[in-house]
């Protein structure tokens, strides 16, 4: 058996020196964890600093936790139990926990009973929207497919029927709405449904958006220069979202000889995919939250309630190699066949890859995505953005003289090798600065030998010079 895998404690890796005897629910909670989890491995033998200890009696030990877990793990998980021999003779244990077909598991013992989840390296006790979530997924079911008191004939449905009509081609049906999810036979919604109604009786189910004025919430001038707080059917909370977030961005572009470069601050199916998913996949078991658009000079971050539906960190996985989980797939199957996303679960790629192909795109503008137990939240930078550190003064760019570049300057020289045809003009929009200062950072670079101008100052070109 490979070990190796086990160098560093993770949602689904856990490990102990020793079988305690006294405490057995210092290592039982992380069976039942793994139980209601995704499952896992609780590895005994190997201490806090990786270091094989070994068993002193491997077959005793085998024997006390198989019976701890029949009497305190309700209701009993499926486990698997494998012995293993380090080089230097050292007995280890694995028990390998699968992922519970009937949760929510609980410990039960000391007077008490208790329900663990696995929340990156930790195993901590289910709070009570996570003991829901744990009863919804033993009876095979999901927020959005639990069927609400709310009955159809009391709802209209302009906005999705729009979207199903400009999408599909055809007017939607009661047998259509059926199909969705929306409803059943008997004409009460599901969850789905109530959260699609114009008038969403779902209270909780709201869009709060901020342009906050600076780079945080209190280095402006004032507070915020603009926001909106929406209620009522997804999409129209998706309308809205988007709406503000243009009204709020600039873009600017570049005509060319036979089209023209657009260089906006935000790429908008980053933040379409961003708000889609947001919406779609929210925890809508935790009460009284919203998804939040908060926008500053230098960013937009699009927060939503609930983690990773797996307890894993998003900031700690390859964006690339995150399987789909859907924590309400009525919803994304909706959104999906409204043609708002798609079924293979690619939302977080696309996001980079919008980026990637921007035409104003820095490395070090990479999308950010950081969930924990209770949010998750993308960070979208403005493409178009300077700070003041990066940006040069008059008086700095006057005093200096030498041939070394700063960090402006390397950026505009960067720039100059993607895109040689921009003017002087063009660069200036793109960093937000004056074109003066833009005028005398050329001119050094001319100076410095980096660059020279082939043609007129509107239809010529930039030639890099080897330095």
């Amino acid at each position: 058996m490979n070990i190796s895998r086990f160098t560093a404690e993770g949602t689904q890796f856990d490990r102990k020196a020793a079988v305690e005897r006294k405490k057995v629910r210092d290592w039982l909670k992380s069976i039942c964890a793994f139980a209601n989890t995704e499952g896992g491995d609780l590895l005994f033998g190997v201490d806090d600093d990786n270091n094989d200890v070994g068993l002193k009696d491997v077959q005793k030990d085998s024997e006390f936790i198989g019976k701890c877990i029949k009497e305190h793990i309700r209701p009993l998980p499926q486990f698997i139990m494998t012995s293993y021999k380090t080089e230097d003779g050292k007995d280890l244990l694995v028990v390998h926990t699968m992922k519970g077909n009937d949760p929510p598991y609980f410990y039960v013992g000391d007077g008490r009973q208790e329900a663990f989840v696995r929340i990156g390296n930790d195993s901590i006790a289910a709070d009570d929207i996570t003991l829901r979530r744990l009863v919804l997924q033993g009876n095979n079911l999901s927020y959005d497919a639990q069927m609400s008191p709310y009955r159809y004939e009391d709802y209209s449905f302009s906005k999705l029927r729009e979207r199903f009509n400009s999408w599909m081609g055809k007017s939607m049906t009661d047998t259509d709405m059926m199909s969705f999810g929306v409803c059943d036979a008997n004409g009460f919604l599901t969850n789905a449904g109530a959260l699609l109604a114009d008038d969403c009786p779902i209270r909780w189910s709201r869009l709060f958006c901020t342009r906050w004025d600076g780079n945080d919430r209190s280095g402006g001038r004032m507070e915020a220069l603009d926001d909106g707080e929406y209620s009522g059917s997804l999409l129209m909370l998706l309308n809205e979202g988007l709406a503000f977030i243009k009204r709020n961005m600039k873009k600017m572009w570049k005509k060319t000889d036979t089209s023209r470069i657009e260089y906006p601050e935000y790429c908008e199916r980053s933040f379409l995919e961003s708000l889609v998913n947001a919406l779609v996949h929210r925890d809508y078991l935790v009460y009284g939250s919203e998804v939040h658009i908060d926008m500053y000079d230098n960013r937009m971050t699009i927060t939503s309630p609930g983690g990773m539906p797996d307890g894993t960190s998003v900031q700690d996985r390859d964006v690339s190699d995150i399987a789909s989980t859907r924590r309400n797939p009525v919803l994304a199957d909706i959104f999906s066949r409204l043609g708002y996303m798609e079924r293979r679960g690619s939302g977080l790629n696309k996001i980079r890859e919008a980026y990637l192909n921007a035409a104003n795109y820095r490395p070090e503008l990479a999308p950010e995505f950081k969930s924990t137990q209770s949010n998750f939240m993308v960070t979208l930078w403005n493409l178009n953005y300077m700070s003041q550190d990066q940006n040069l003064s008059e008086e700095n760019t006057e005093q200096d003289t030498g041939t070394s570049l700063s960090n402006t300057e390397q950026l505009v020289l960067d720039l100059i090798k993607k895109y040689p045809t921009m003017t002087q003009e063009d660069i200036a929009h793109y960093f937000n600065m004056s074109k003066r200062n833009i005028q005398r950072i050329i001119s050094k670079l001319k100076d410095s030998n980096y660059i020279a101008r082939s043609g007129s100052s509107r239809t010529g070109a930039w030639v890099i010079l080897n330095k």
